[in-house]
Order: C-alpha cells, then structure tokens, then sequence
C-alpha cells in the first residue's frame, strides 16, 4: 500500500454485503503541520502547503458484470452512485464492462470451431447487448457521470448501429465528463489473440489524454500496454492519471501497469472485473481443466492502484468486488517526472520521433471534439 496509508473496510457496498476497500494517500498527512501552541503544547493544525495541482478522490469499481444492456446499465448507476457519495470525483470500470467481456472465448473447448451455432448465437447475444455510440445506452451513461459530478471512463462492447461496419464489434473504452459529455472514445488497436473472432481493430483517434476536472485522463485496453508506439502516444499527450482496463489483472498484467505508470510518471489505475463460469453462454462447455465448476470465476478482477513512482498503493484484490478509493495527489506527477520525462528532457527527437499518422474515417461513430 505504500508508506503511511490507511485501510477501512466498509460493509453493505452495493446493497449486497461486498467489500469496501479504502485507500487514504500519505500525500494527505503530509499536507499538515505539526506546531506548538502558545502555552508550549503540541497541537495539530490543518495547514496545507502550497498546491499547484488538486488531490483527486479515484474509484476502481470491481464488481461482477451483468448478461443484458439494462441490467448492466443498472448496476452501473448503482455503482457509480456508490462512489459518489464517498467523495469519489473519477469513477474507472473494467474493460468492456458492459455487456461484459467474452471468456468463452478462452475457456469453452469448441469455441474456434468453424461455423458453431453456439458460438454465433452467444454472438449474437453480445452485439444484441452492446453499447452503440452515439445511442440510447451511451446517452445513459453520460447522464450517469452528470448526475453524480463525475469523470467517468468505462469499457463497452460497441455495435456499429447504422451504415458500414454494422456487423462489426468493438472493444470501446469511453471518457465522460461531469458534464455528461462524452470526451474521449477509444478503440481498441488490435484485438488480443481469440478475441479478433468477435471484435474488428479500431484506430488511433481515441490515444490521447483529455482535460477533466480531475486532471488530465487517458487509457489503454489490456494488451495495448505492451503496444510501445501507442504509449509513447499517450506519453506525449500528457496524462496525470491513467485508466488501464483489463478482463483480469494477472501478474504479468500488474507488471505492464507498474512500468507504464514508472514510465509515464503518472498515476494508474488497473481494473478488472468479475465473472463466473455459470455465466457463460449455452451450448459452448468450459474445458474442465480450467473451470471446477459453475461457481468459479473465470475472470478475477485484479484491480490495483499505481503511484507515479510505479509503486502499488492499493490492491490487487482477486474474486470477490471491490471498491477501491484513493486520493490521488497530482503534484507527485511533476515530483517524479524530476527523474524522468520520455515526452519532454529524456526525449531525444533528433533521434527517434514518433509519428502519428494521420486519422481516416471512423465506421459508424463520431469523434468527439
């Protein structure tokens, strides 16, 4: 957890008993002064020093997805509301949080099979439950993040509704301000391994870091931390806190989060979610090497907190939901970027330059601004 941080445990988190984890950041102590009243006793006294940039109250929401659209719409008003009254100004959620991220893929033995029914129809079921952007579930979730006063990133599975690429998915991971206003809309550069069976490739247009009340936010989805262009990218767009969305945080997935967060000298935030065996679809049966049984999870969660040093302040925590709250202290940002700066003095552009290439047209989506 790092030095001088503390835990409270709190139960009865989204009415189902779960738990509650809070992390308070050490930076908040050492905000405080310790002086002498005049008759020559200690005392406390909250003198703050000088800030140049806020402390901003982060959530990891790790919860178990839902099957259906509304469902997961549900309970993500219900989490995010949750978060909210614990003074929580950035709410992050897992990667393609709704409908929730296809395991089956992964774990059911005939999955791959050429021209399965069963694999069509759990198809089938994930683009009828998908997010389409702009539309009616996206709009929900920007009246979410308004509601509640919050920057809101968060996965989706996206459904082209209307032109070129309406059969195609995408893993989508969407930024919303307090506003409600959608503000960034990334998709993801490659679909990792047995996932390119359901998902197409996105584009560059959502690598990049958008001003937010809470800072400067940007993010990444999974395997895309061990992209090495597209961190850069995000390295010189300038983040000051960094959304890393995952199915399961695994070790070597811990790993990339620690090192983009060393590298980036900005704060991390790794999330994960939670499903279990019995949720996967009809007809496609889990390879019993991997699954027990109904109740065991196939996607563990994970989540864990990152500091700006590449130390892990909160987490990970595996199979069971959590909520993770941080203060995150953004002057630590410019602290440690003393040491290190790949977009700026540890730069060598008469060397090396990145080049972005140009932006084409995106299939069925507009770009927010």
């Amino acid at each position: 957890m790092g030095v001088g941080a503390r835990v409270a445990l709190t139960p009865g988190f989204a009415s189902g008993g779960e738990r509650v984890v809070e992390f308070y950041s050490a930076a908040l102590a050492n905000g405080f002064t310790q002086e002498l009243s005049r008759r020559g006793e200690p005392a406390i006294h909250a003198k703050r020093e000088r800030r140049a940039l806020p402390i901003v109250k982060a959530a990891v929401l790790q919860a178990e997805t839902c099957a259906d659209l509304e469902s997961g719409l549900a309970r993500t008003a219900g989490l995010i509301e949750e978060a909210a009254s614990h003074g929580a100004k950035l709410v992050a959620f897992p990667e393609t949080w709704i409908p929730g991220y296809p395991a089956w893929l992964d774990v059911c033995r005939s999955a791959g099979l050429w021209d399965n029914p069963a694999a069509k129809r759990a198809y089938r079921v994930m683009a009828e439950n998908a997010v389409s952007v702009p539309g009616a579930a996206a709009g929900r979730l920007g009246e979410l993040a308004s509601a509640n006063g919050v920057t809101l990133v968060l996965g989706v599975i996206e459904r082209v509704e209307s032109g070129p690429g309406r059969g195609t998915l995408y893993n989508a991971l969407l930024t919303f301000g307090p506003d409600g206003r959608l503000l960034n809309h990334h998709r993801k550069l490659v679909p990792t391994y047995t996932e390119r069976l359901v998902w197409g490739p996105g584009d560059a247009a959502g690598v990049r870091a958008v001003s937010t009340p809470a800072g400067r936010v940007g993010g990444l989805v999974c395997w895309e931390h061990w992209m090495p262009l597209a961190r850069q990218a995000l390295h010189e767009s300038g983040e000051d806190i960094h959304v890393a969305v995952w199915p399961t945080v695994k070790e070597m997935n811990l790993v990339a989060c620690r090192q983009y967060a060393f590298e980036g000298r900005c704060w991390v935030l790794a999330v994960g979610s939670l499903q279990r065996a019995s949720s996967l679809p009809d007809g496609l049966d889990p390879d019993p090497s991997l699954v027990a049984g109904p109740d065991a999870w196939v996607v563990r969660g994970g989540s864990a907190i990152i500091g700006p040093d590449g130390a892990v302040v909160a987490g990970p925590v595996y199979d069971e939901p959590t909520l993770l709250l941080v203060d995150l202290d953004l002057d630590r940002v410019r602290e440690e970027s003393m040491a290190l700066d790949v977009a700026g003095h540890y730069d060598r552009p008469d060397c090396f330059r990145l080049e972005r290439v140009p932006d084409g047209t995106r299939r069925g989506a507009i770009l927010p601004p």
